[in-house]
Formats: structure tokens, sequence, C-alpha cells
């Protein structure tokens, strides 16, 4: 791999195949928890892409719902 390309960065790892091409990457949660939850936000995101949206007025709506409470037995 050309240096050029290559980033050194504490606490992530890459792992290549045989051709060295990055196949994976290992990412030490403890130093870098906001980068997961950046990278676990994003698939979130793109696993949600087609599911239905709701508008503005029907979120506004849905908020200002009185909650109702369920009886205890």
């Amino acid at each position: 791999m050309d240096s050029k390309h290559s980033v050194d960065m504490p606490g992530v790892e890459f792992l290549v195949n045989r051709r060295g091409q990055k196949r994976a990457v290992l990412i030490d949660l403890k130093k870098h928890a906001a980068l997961w939850e950046d990278l676990y936000d994003a698939y979130l995101v793109q696993r949600r892409r087609r599911e239905p949206r709701e508008s503005l007025a029907q979120v506004k709506r849905l908020l200002q719902r009185p909650v109702r409470r369920r009886a205890r037995a």
C-alpha cells in the first residue's frame, strides 16, 4: 500500500487481504466512541432510507397528543 493512502490513526487498524486491499477495520471503542456512534447512525439512516416519511405537521400532531397511561392492575 503506498504511503499517501496509509493513515496512522491510533486505535484504528485495517485488516487487509492478500492483495493488500482493506477488507475490515478494528476500532478501539474506548478511544473512538464518538466515531463509532457516527458510523452506527449512518448505518441506521441507510437501512431505514426506504421507510415511509411523515410530514412535520403530522409529527407535531403526534407530539401534542395527550399521553394515555395504563392503569396498573
